[in-house]
């Protein structure tokens, strides 16, 4: 299952962040995946294998200029 996802993309995780949102935006794409929450800002960072695990939807994707 390759899901796409790219730098600046939103993102929908299964699991909840203890903050109350599963709204992540992506900062960093390559064997590591880092994201930032948008609710609290705390990032965190994830083997590709494991995030491309836990993603469940692109929710808004990056606009090209």
């Amino acid at each position: 299952m390759n899901k796409e996802f790219d730098l600046g993309y939103i993102v929908e995780m299964k699991k909840q962040h203890p903050c109350g949102t599963n709204r992540w935006e992506i900062i960093r794409v390559g064997a590591d995946v880092k994201i930032k929450c948008v609710n609290c800002g705390r990032i965190i960072m994830l083997p590709r294998s494991q995030f491309e695990k836990r993603l469940k939807k692109v929710l808004e994707k990056k606009e090209e200029n």
